[in-house]
């Protein structure tokens, strides 16, 4: 399929999903590069600046910008061969307020956000990847729910230079591709080789830990009904599953959370909370109203516990490999009137743990219900070798 061709598809099948805020011209000249990436189509979440195409953070304070540079992440994307098909629709300053896109492995339903134009755009098959970014749960929650795999690698492990600001403790770029393979090869080829590839595994070389309880919220029927599945799964593979109860330091990291993204997102979006809150939704406008009240103070303290926390959880988890947990609190909601809520992924990211969503199973609706791998900060092979043992179980 050409360039024009894979566009016309995009752009038809795009008039209904919304996923893209904006895309090539059909006569576009792609740039001839070789490298990881050759050839492939990658659509980048709106909140990254692109020379030559427009970045509107999903926020009409943004409408028609046209940054000057491309954001770091971009950069290196065309190193690799990627070639730049579009920019995928991001929630407002990648918050909460939902955006246009559909979710199209779920209808009725909400894509997640705030990576949802990137989620529903392979989800949809539009494209192969795209790259999304997380401050709370923006790329597991979406990849759950859209059916597909995200990638949230350790923290700082790809660059946000370029990236509009949300939270500079949290912002973590991410990665989605169709299974947990793809988006494992995306992540080494844009990582440098920093993350790296492992050779598939026996399932009975795997110990993997599943939490009793979590301290964010019980388990829903869903989540219970896909955790049940996979525990099943590894251990007729001969895998090791083993309940385990959460160290204190991963609540602590959840009830940091709060504070250090109120705090950073005040100071971030300061100029346009000043100057433009009047262009900004309410759910937004409201929230950086309550982030300023946050005092520095309580910010230094929640900066303390996220030091210590993150000291524990790098010092490697006892008798197991990685943690095994649900992606999101249910299967996607009904309607757009939310974008879900990130409790199952705040802590890890504040800890810059590597989380991968495993897709291929349902909640007791039948709709898409993810699974979340995490493994140790620096274990990001470990955590994709474990995702791809988990999907190839459940695919089988």
């Amino acid at each position: 399929m050409t360039i024009a061709e894979a566009l016309s598809r995009i752009r038809t099948a795009d008039a209904t999903l919304g996923a893209f805020t904006a895309l090539r011209d059909e006569d576009w000249a792609a740039p001839c590069h070789h490298g990881p990436l050759a050839g492939q189509l990658v659509a980048v979440k709106d909140i990254f600046d692109t020379a030559d195409l427009p970045t509107g953070h999903g926020s009409p304070i943004y409408a028609g910008h046209r940054p000057v540079s491309d954001a770091a992440m971009v950069g290196i994307l065309r190193q690799a061969g990627a070639l730049i098909i579009g920019k995928a629709v991001t929630t407002e300053f990648a918050y909460l307020h939902p955006a246009v896109t559909l979710n199209p492995a779920a209808p009725g339903c909400t894509p997640g956000g705030s990576s949802a134009g990137s989620a529903a755009a392979v989800a949809a098959g539009l494209v192969p990847l795209a790259i999304g970014s997380q401050t709370g749960g923006s790329v597991v929650r979406p990849a759950s729910y859209c059916g597909i795999a995200g990638f949230k690698p350790t923290f700082g492990w790809l660059p946000t230079a370029g990236m509009k600001c949300f939270s500079w403790s949290l912002d973590t770029v991410g990665l989605f591709a169709a299974s947990v393979e793809e988006v494992g090869r995306f992540a080494q080829a844009v990582s440098g080789q920093r993350v790296l590839m492992h050779a598939p595994e026996p399932a009975r070389a795997w110990t993997i830990g599943i939490p009793r309880a979590y301290p964010w919220g019980a388990l829903s029927a869903s989540a219970a009904k896909a955790l049940d599945l996979a525990a099943q799964r590894l251990r007729d593979a001969g895998a090791r599953v083993v309940d385990c109860e959460l160290p204190a330091w991963a609540g602590d990291a959840f009830v940091a959370h709060d504070a250090v993204q109120g705090w950073e997102a005040a100071r971030s979006l300061a100029r346009e909370f000043e100057c433009a809150a009047d262009r900004m939704s309410p759910l937004l406008r409201d929230y950086l109203a309550q982030a300023c009240t946050i005092s520095d103070e309580r910010y230094a303290a929640a900066q303390v516990v996220a030091t210590r926390s993150r000291v524990a959880c790098s010092e490697g988890w006892p008798e197991i490999d990685v943690l095994l947990t649900p992606s999101a609190p249910d299967e996607p909601p009904r309607g757009y009137a939310t974008t879900g809520t990130s409790t199952f992924n705040r802590a890890w990211t504040l800890l810059g743990t590597p989380c991968v969503n495993v897709p291929g199973a349902t909640g007791v609706n039948g709709l898409p219900m993810g699974l979340q791998m995490i493994a140790p900060p620096g274990a990001d092979g470990r955590c994709l070798a474990a995702g791809m043992l988990l999907e190839r179980l459940l695919r089988s």
